[in-house]
């Protein structure tokens, strides 16, 4: 995608390697600092709707940890796991001098164990955000619906509204524009699509495209490395990291 960027991330010292080593094969800078947990899942896809399962949360993040690992970033990707992981608090830290991009399950799910429950109970975490990431299922726990226009309501310059196979929604002041995926062989495996989508959109932004046209070009990156993938495993190779 072409700009400079860092990782940060937080687990338990035992799962370390699991987690860093990966990360630091794409040869970005990687800050890590231990949690007492690691954050865990399962989940299985029913069409394009991901039923999930909380098996266990990690240690919420400080300001005095986020602020260090972001270092001088003035583009921010905060992909939150569960409500918890930041608090309003660190929200609000980084949100000093930098522009955040927040995605929604890290406001709406609950910290609970089980089965994934999701409410809006965020306070003000959206006055912190520059541009919010979300699909229909935490839009409605949001704002009552899924609909773009009603979106405007949240009060976020810029809303990222994902639906999977059908595409996405940039909403702000100005406009809304519908962004179509590209058609996808159904044996794609959509895990890590959105986050994926939100890293493309936010370089995209950073390099001063504007928002529509940041969405499109997110949308078409996701779908060439889905198709990689999907052509790696036909042939039984992977892309190597760049």
């Amino acid at each position: 995608m072409g700009a400079r960027a860092r990782i940060a991330a937080s687990c338990a010292v035992l799962d370390r390697p699991q987690l860093v080593d990966p990360l630091e094969a794409f040869g970005l800078p990687v800050a890590w600092h231990e949690s007492s947990v690691t954050a865990a899942y399962t989940f299985h896809y029913e069409g394009d709707r991901r039923i999930m399962r909380q098996d266990a949360v990690g240690d919420p993040w400080s300001a005095e940890q986020a602020l260090k690992a972001v270092g001088d970033a003035r583009w921010v990707h905060v992909g939150a796991l569960v409500r918890t992981d930041f608090p309003e608090g660190t929200l609000a830290a980084l949100a000093e001098g930098r522009r955040l991009l927040v995605d929604a399950q890290g406001l709406v799910r609950t910290p609970d164990a089980g089965a994934l429950r999701l409410d809006g109970r965020i306070g003000g975490a959206l006055r912190h955000v520059a541009m919010l990431k979300l699909n229909d299922e935490e839009a409605e726990t949001l704002a009552g619906s899924a609909d773009p226009e009603g979106l405007r309501s949240l009060g976020v310059p810029e809303v990222i509204l994902t639906l999977g196979s059908q595409g996405s929604f940039v909403i702000t002041a100005r406009e809304i524009e519908h962004v179509p995926t590209p058609p996808m062989q159904r044996s794609v495996d959509p895990t890590g699509a959105g986050d994926m989508l939100a890293a493309a959109y936010l370089a995209a932004r950073s390099a001063d495209a504007e928002p529509v046209e940041s969405a499109r070009t997110a949308t078409e990156t996701v779908a060439g490395l889905l198709t990689e993938q999907i052509s790696g495993a036909r042939s039984g190779t992977r892309r190597a990291p760049r």
